[in-house]
């Protein structure tokens, strides 16, 4: 299940549906998902003005960043003549941009005015600090062990802060993770799916709701770049087992906002 929180006036915050779609031109390299954002304010084009690209996990494609920006400035240009924007986001199992700085290195080397940045609490710390395939739960085999990881993190967190521009960040993507009782067989499975892909699908809970990555540091950080805009509650919660659950959608979406009150508070107070 998935539920997002979108900016409806000043200080006000609404539930929403998402919707999905697949785009593959033959003319590029890479297979992408993009998700349509209806009702963003950027202007109207079948509701719909914002699309957003996850950075692939398709096993044969090129890994080159030059590639990927060749072609996302390709898509942007196709995109541009219908007030449409770009958010580009890094997948912590992405088979060439897992990382919040390697989405925005590309993102650079795109360099359109129409594209830009979706980060996400989840695939950030996903991608740097924790590994579903531990019993720990995070990164255990990191040069200099734990103390050096949290260091390693922290001053990602702070480079991210510092160095990208806040008009850059078209929305940010909140949710938490669980540690998993069992830790997740590293091959790939069945589906072609990659560990903290299959963690991904079913484990993430809203903030404050059983998990345990630091989604406040890392919204903390990207507040501290100045960015104001748009929050997105992307929840997968299949429940500690994965295995799915019954949800009253009054219910969740009520929690959801009493998750993203204390969330921008708890950001406040540091």
């Amino acid at each position: 299940m998935r539920l997002s929180a979108q900016r409806v006036g000043s200080g006000s915050w609404a539930p929403r549906a998402r919707t999905c779609s697949k785009y593959a031109p033959s003319a590029l390299h890479t297979p992408y998902t993009l998700r349509a954002h209806p009702h963003t304010p950027h202007g109207p084009l079948t509701n719909s003005s914002e699309t957003q690209v996850g950075s692939s996990d398709s096993p044969h494609i090129s890994t080159s960043p030059a590639t990927a920006a060749a072609d996302l400035a390709q898509l942007a240009d196709l995109l541009a003549p219908h007030n449409y924007r770009l958010a580009y986001e890094n997948w912590c199992w992405s088979t060439h941009a897992p990382t919040w700085k390697a989405v925005w290195q590309i993102v650079q080397k795109v360099d359109r005015p129409n594209v830009g940045l979706c980060l996400d609490t989840f695939q950030t710390a996903g991608a740097e600090w924790t590994d579903p395939t531990t019993a720990s739960g995070l990164v255990e085999d990191y040069p200099g062990g734990k103390d050096a990881l949290e260091s390693a993190f922290r001053k990602s967190l702070r480079e991210l802060a510092a160095t990208v521009p806040k008009e850059k960040i078209y929305f940010l993507q909140i949710s938490d993770a669980y540690r998993l009782s069992e830790p997740l067989e590293i091959e790939v499975d069945g589906q072609g799916l990659r560990p903290r892909g299959r963690w991904s699908h079913d484990f993430r809970p809203m903030p404050f709701d059983g998990g345990y990555l630091p989604v406040v540091e890392v919204t903390r950080a990207v507040l501290g770049t100045g960015f104001r805009g748009w929050f997105s509650m992307e929840i997968f919660d299949g429940g500690r087992d994965g295995k799915g659950k019954e949800y009253d959608l009054a219910e969740f979406a009520r929690k959801a906002m009493e998750s993203h009150r204390r969330l921008l508070d708890e950001c406040a107070e540091g």
